[in-house]
């Protein structure tokens, strides 16, 4: 360790603090600057009895918009009229709401310096509210819970001593009680958990749902309103508040026009851009703005961020709207960045008459990189970047000749990002008007600030755009939002990037956006995940700031659970083999009952046909069966589900080495001998269905990974991801709608697939079931 760091470490140690935590504190640059400077301040100045701490804590919780404040702050510690930890935060908190200045008056009526509670104040509250709980003091003794009690007193008593507070507590507590008996000492009786298991919900009444939304599913839970109720975000008007946020003298104007427009009500946005379907990962885009809009009594917006014309198509408009409203969110209004076109190319024309941006001709390859060659054009005269942009917007200077750019450095060290490029497309909705087209770095923050946004959430790898985030808005004098940045979701053995899913449709590898192997939102539904479950499993992740990697099966067990709650029972046999049953129980066929949810008979039953004909799984057989092998053999009889009989095998017919055929006898069960190991499905009188059975659609966990897949990940791409096969169902599937979602009996979830039709009934494998199909 260097000298430096150890006289800064012998300096920390002089507030308080143990050489352990002046090191680790040492790692925290930004607040060892911070604390310098305190001591800086109290240089030779004798402190009262415990200010070290409470400096330590004024050092670690100060915001940098107050940073200016600090002297006056540490002034108060140390002459002891900031003399708890309740009124340093109380200091902080009217410093962030006095950012300019501060009434030393008012500061100290917030933070009630000088103000006395006595003991006798103290043992008055503590009695009233003893008094008030007495009954159950008695009956609990001391395994009563005084941590309620205490609050109640320090709400009266703001002011208050804690520790006297507490003491208070115990001393009244053990006057009424007397000491502890061995009854008090003994241990507490644990609960048998299982015992005390409360009875299963029946999940398949529907909750209420406001908005249209479906998240709140009360057996699946946490829902993401709980989550979003518990994020720490600040209060509209507070931005001010929050950590980076940069303070002009116009701030507290522009905040109160902002409150008159929102009335303090929460608005967030979800802005994609219309150039691809969405995917898993903006499920929780999704689900958190809209989320915590919901949680708050706010609204969200759907903005669409059509600023690239030359990738938009409607279908990506129409596809993007019919995804958040699947997953159950209603948009307060749906707007458009080309909606604020012209207010844009005014507030360009602004930034470049003060200064702040230029026309640039270096191109896309000299700006690229992180140390990019400074633009030669970058102190241009205004007049002449004035000219150059308005025929930029004219259509006078070709694509790539020309880009306006902002004078900013951005965190990751980006120079000038551009604002205006030059496009010749027609835009869809603004036609022919414009050959320039605003980018993400200049519209996003402006838009925000034109509909009024509270808190722009978005994911972390937009936090180094949030330097010019906050110079954009405030070099233009406008209201400013909030950036808060959360970590991304990704999914193992899969691909999202717009353009690597085009080139798999373009390979036809998959054959459109919504193919079931892709974790798109379309194709997600399409295979007959619900949009419950995967807000379900957004909920789950939480909103916090690491970068989220999960194994698809992690999603899939959500589907699972949820779909096990919800989706009837039906049989269904994949690979078919015949079975003739010699000795059927009379001429015609039966008609057996079967339950639509075995566990939750009252949910109903359908009625299937058995015949002298039946149809079993393939894989149900075995001439002669493997150790463990349970189900049906040329030795082992077998039950077959619902129907009350055992088969047993009296005949095997095949066609050379391939077994076609059986014959069987049947018995009913109450009259065997001894039970069958095994029950399995089965269907009579089926009719045929198209069955598509999905694998993963790549080899290698991270397909795009050059260490892991070198020849690039359209070589990692499994060619046997797909299986379509013929499969015999119960006739009771035939009325089966688009969408709908079904349990094979021992296969798995099944949905009806859109390309379904009049005679041909088409199904999805979903997911498969938790338990060994082979028992």
């Amino acid at each position: 360790m260097d000298q430096n760091n150890e006289e800064t470490i012998k300096s920390l140690m002089s507030l308080g603090l143990s050489e352990q935590k002046a090191k680790e504190t040492l790692k925290n640059v930004g607040v060892t600057k911070t604390l310098l400077s305190i001591l800086n301040e109290v240089r030779a100045v004798k402190l009262p009895e415990g200010a070290g701490s409470l400096l330590y804590q004024l050092g670690t919780k100060i915001k940098p918009q107050i940073s200016h404040h600090l002297p006056l702050l540490v002034k108060y510690v140390a002459t002891n009229k900031l003399d708890s930890t309740l009124r340093v935060d109380k200091a902080i908190e009217f410093a962030l709401s006095n950012i300019k200045n501060i009434n030393t008056n008012k500061l100290e009526e917030f933070c009630g310096v000088g103000i006395v509670v006595t003991p006798e104040e103290i043992e008055k509250a503590v009695e009233k509210h003893i008094s008030v709980n007495k009954n159950e003091l008695l009956e609990k003794r001391y395994r009563f819970n005084t941590g309620p009690l205490m609050q109640k007193v320090r709400v009266e008593l703001l002011w208050a001593d804690g520790k006297a507070v507490k003491n208070e507590i115990d001393l009244q507590v053990f006057d009424l009680l007397g000491p502890k008996t061995e009854a008090d000492l003994a241990p507490v009786q644990k609960i048998d958990k299982k015992l005390a298991k409360p009875a299963k919900v029946d999940t398949k009444t529907k909750p209420d749902v406001q908005k249209n939304n479906k998240t709140e599913q009360s057996d699946q839970g946490l829902t993401i309103t709980d989550v979003m109720k518990k994020v720490n975000f600040h209060a509209p008007g507070e931005n001010f508040k929050t950590d980076g946020y940069v303070v002009t003298d116009n701030t507290h104007q522009l905040l109160q026009e902002h409150l008159k427009i929102t009335g303090k009500q929460v608005r967030t946005r979800f802005p994609p851009e219309p150039n691809g379907i969405l995917h898993i990962g903006h499920a929780k885009a999704i689900n958190i703005n809209f989320g915590y809009a919901a949680a708050n009594n706010g609204v969200c917006f759907l903005r669409y961020d059509d600023t690239n014309p030359e990738k938009e198509e409607e279908k990506f408009f129409t596809g993007i709207k019919d995804m958040v409203e699947w997953l159950g969110y209603s948009p307060y209004k749906i707007t458009h960045s080309s909606d604020y076109f012209d207010q844009l190319y005014k507030w360009a024309k602004e930034l470049i008459k003060n200064g702040l941006a230029y026309v640039c001709h270096q191109t896309a390859d000299e700006m690229k990189g992180f140390n990019p060659q400074p633009s030669p054009w970058r102190e241009r005269p205004i007049e002449e970047s004035l000219q150059l942009f308005e025929d930029m917007k004219n259509g006078k200077i070709d694509e790539g000749s020309a880009t306006l750019r902002m004078k900013i450095t951005l965190e990751e060290g980006k120079l000038d990002p551009v604002a205006y490029r030059v496009r010749f497309t027609p835009h869809h909705r603004t036609g022919d008007k414009w050959c320039i087209y605003p980018t993400y770095d200049y519209t996003h923050c402006l838009c925000d600030s034109i509909e009024n946004i509270t808190h722009s959430l978005c994911t972390k790898e937009f936090q180094s755009r949030r330097s010019s985030y906050y110079w954009l808005c405030n070099a233009l004098n406008i209201y400013c939002p909030v950036q808060w940045e959360y970590g991304r979701l990704n999914i193992n053995y899969t691909v999202v990037s717009k353009r690597k899913i085009a080139k798999l449709i373009d390979e036809g590898i998959v054959k459109d956006w919504d193919d079931p192997r892709l974790f798109t939102l379309t194709a997600l539904r399409r295979r007959g995940f619900p949009a419950e479950a995967i807000n379900n499993f957004c909920a789950q992740l939480g909103v916090t700031g690491a970068q989220s990697t999960v194994d698809p099966s992690m999603l899939e067990a959500y589907v699972r659970d949820y779909l096990n709650n919800t989706a009837p029972r039906r049989m269904v046999v994949l690979e078919p083999l015949k079975i003739t049953i010699e000795n059927f129980p009379g001429d015609r066929p039966l008609k057996i009952s079967v339950p639509n949810f075995p566990n939750k008979p009252e949910l109903g039953n359908h009625t299937v046909r058995f015949d002298r004909t039946i149809y079993i799984e393939k894989n149900d057989f075995m001439e002669v069966g493997d150790k463990g092998y349970r189900r049906l053999t040329k030795s082992q009889p077998v039950g077959i589900r619902h129907s009350g009989f055992i088969l047993e095998v009296t005949d095997i017919k095949k066609d050379k080495s391939l077994v076609t055929e059986l014959v069987c006898s049947c018995l009913e069960v109450d009259k065997a001998t001894s039970k069958p190991k095994a029950f399995i499905h089965w269907v009579s009188d089926p009719q045929e269905i198209q069955v598509r059975l999905y694998s993963s659609l790549f080899k290698h966990k991270n397909p795009e990974d050059a260490n892991e897949v070198p020849g690039g990940f359209i070589t990692d791409c499994n060619l046997d991801s797909l299986k379509i096969i013929t499969s015999f169902a119960d006739k009771n599937l035939k009325a089966a709608k688009v969408y709908e979602k079904f349990q094979f009996e021992r296969n798995g979830f099944f949905s009806v697939d859109p390309d379904t039709s009049s005679n041909k009934l088409v199904f999805n494998q979903t997911v498969g079931l938790k338990e060994d199909a082979g028992k």
